[in-house]
């Protein structure tokens, strides 16, 4: 007896973890498409800079939303219909931005962020849950297939340019999502009985450093909001620089960030044999810092390209890094304080792109703006490389 019931166990956990993967690639387009998107977008509506830049407003502030009821989802309902709702509102959402007016657009945006916000947090931490001796690496490789999703998005929007289909792109993403969950509803996650044991503990939680949990939070929010301006704004900044360049030139530029983005946390995990995960995360911020230096010191479509790849696998890391460490950081309290954390995140992803957008419209340059991401790798870089110089006491739950 006990040789044939831990078979069906893993199949089941097998099987939540590959439409995890597969969630993560869809979400990867739908994160990160606003990008390519925003010239064609802001030339269909009429859009400055600031208004251009309201649309990630928009698109983070509502996931916040998301990711502040994922936690309670998670907790009532379990992972898998927490992934099922999320990916139902995206499926929403990108198929009213498909109906191309401005303020359908703009209710799309809102819709697919809570969506993506919902299902961002639960992705994460379900494979933390089903992966608790490799958390690092583990969820670097779930975020590598964001990555991968994040680098087709600009290929694909770049391509259906060209031949005048973005409606259709819509539209098939859309289609892409309704059969995403209708596979979730097939399947049971084994993680959720995980969570459930966990939960059971949860009148037993230790006192805690909110002073460092205010400090985590602020590392979010600098995170998810510099990794998302440069993405978000390098097809903008490329078309700037480069006017004579083809549409699917400088639509394709975010692909190389999210490109290097996907192939550093696909080599994670190598690396974290051989250094702790704050020294991955710090090296990776002070790549980072050079890279945005090349994009905003850049006169040419190589050295576009060259600062974005840097940039991109800089970024790579960190985000996979501080989600493996909560559990360190705040022990039992993880459900807790990791739908704020994550909604905090949502909330610089859309502020500081929004703060680019400001600063270049009042100073008419859009390398002002990109000073915004690089001094916020620039404080990742200085946080995670004292982090190991901070007594656990200091760090972790009292």
């Amino acid at each position: 007896m006990s040789t044939t019931t831990p078979a069906p166990a893993a199949k089941r956990l097998t099987n939540g973890t590959i439409f995890a993967h597969l969630d993560f690639v869809i979400t990867g387009v739908v994160m990160t498409m606003l990008g390519p998107l925003l010239p064609i977008l802001a030339a269909r509506w009429s859009l400055n800079d600031t208004q251009a830049g309201n649309l990630f407003l928009a698109q983070y502030v509502s996931s916040i939303g998301g990711m502040l009821s994922s936690g309670l989802m998670v907790r009532r309902f379990g992972y898998r219909m927490t992934l099922i709702l999320g990916a139902t509102l995206m499926t929403v959402g990108v198929s009213l931005l498909g109906g191309g007016g401005r303020t359908l657009g703009l209710a799309g945006i809102c819709v697919l962020g809570f969506g993506f916000g919902m299902t961002t947090p639960a992705c994460n931490l379900f494979v933390s849950d089903a992966m608790p001796q490799k958390r690092a690496s583990a969820l670097n490789l779930l975020n590598s297939s964001w990555g991968v999703g994040a680098m087709a998005s600009p290929i694909i929007v770049g391509a259906v340019q060209r031949v005048h289909h973005i409606a259709t792109f819509f539209y098939v993403l859309a289609a892409s999502l309704a059969i995403l969950v209708l596979a979730l509803a097939s399947f049971r996650f084994v993680a959720d009985e995980n969570r459930r044991i966990r939960s059971s503990n949860a009148n037993q939680l230790a006192p805690w450093n909110k002073k460092f949990f205010a400090l985590i939070a602020v590392m979010f929010f600098i995170y998810v909001g510099s990794e998302t301006a440069v993405g978000g704004w390098v097809a903008s900044y490329a078309q700037r620089i480069l006017p004579g360049a083809p549409s699917s030139s400088w639509a394709m530029m975010p692909s190389f960030f999210y490109g290097t983005l996907l192939i550093g946390r696909a080599l994670a995990p190598v690396a974290l044999r051989f250094a702790r995960e704050v020294r991955v995360a710090a090296i990776g911020m002070a790549l980072a810092v050079i890279g945005v230096l090349i994009l905003v010191t850049s006169t040419s479509m190589a050295a576009v390209i060259a600062g974005s790849s840097i940039a991109g696998l800089g970024f790579s890391t960190v985000f996979p890094i501080q989600v493996s460490l909560l559990p360190r950081w705040f022990g039992d309290r993880v459900d807790s304080v990791s739908g704020f954390l994550f909604a905090i995140g949502n909330f610089g992803g859309g502020t500081l792109p929004w703060l680019v957008g400001a600063l270049s419209t009042h100073f008419s340059n859009l390398r002002v703006g990109f000073a915004v991401p690089m001094l916020g790798a620039a404080t990742l870089m200085a946080f995670y490389g004292t982090q190991g110089r901070i007594p656990a006491s200091e760090r972790r739950p009292a």
